[in-house]
């Protein structure tokens, strides 16, 4: 049995407040590149994993662009650790058990209602900023097979640069993906193609 999401009455509050107070003082300036359209359906945001900020970056993201009920994969190992994260929308995988397809499928149970966002990392595993190209697992391809209804899935790129400041400027690109081709390696190969621009656009402000 897999750890479903809860979202505590005072807990998942908290932790919104906490997401936009750690990232406001925690980065010098926060820049948010992207369109979106309210279209009035379950969203699924695909991100880069590089650090134990991610969940707050894109939580931060969800709160002033999305603004849907927060939901995030972790290994079941850690979410019984931080067991406060199941309150905050955080559920359970267990990777390398059969399990795995019950968190897809509760996956996929989730983007059937339009208030919610979920937040899935397809590469499985923490990697560095510095990568420049992402190779995806199996089970995004799986995940939007199981889903029978109209959802929005958006890429995410986090980048940060410290320039000549103490604190480090954050970055957050979003481009929507609007094709239905769910083959994983095309997926795969669009996201890679949306990062390698991102980093383009990145190094222009550098060298600007």
């Amino acid at each position: 049995m897999i750890i479903k999401a809860q979202h505590h009455k005072i807990i998942y509050p908290f932790f919104q407040w906490l997401t936009l107070h750690k990232v406001s003082r925690n980065f010098g300036a926060v820049t948010i590149s992207g369109k979106y359209d309210e279209k009035g359906l379950p969203v699924l945001l695909i991100a880069n994993h590089v650090s134990w900020w991610d969940g707050f970056w894109v939580s931060y993201l969800n709160l002033k662009i999305f603004r849907r009920k927060y939901h995030f994969m972790m290994l079941e190992k850690q979410l019984k650790v931080f067991q406060v994260l199941n309150q905050t929308g955080g559920y359970s995988v267990s990777k390398g058990s059969r399990s795995v397809i019950e968190s897809l499928n509760y996956t996929a149970d989730l983007l059937k209602d339009p208030r919610n966002a979920i937040l899935f990392f397809p590469q499985g595993k923490i990697q560095s900023m510095h990568t420049v190209s992402f190779r995806f697992e199996k089970g995004i391809g799986k995940l939007l097979e199981k889903v029978e209804n109209k959802i929005q899935v958006f890429f995410i790129v986090n980048l940060i640069d410290y320039f000549s400041h103490v604190k480090p400027d954050l970055y957050i690109f979003f481009r929507e993906y609007p094709s239905e081709n769910h083959d994983p390696d095309f997926l795969q190969n669009e996201y890679n193609r949306f990062y390698s621009s991102c980093i383009s656009e990145q190094q222009q402000k550098t060298d600007s």
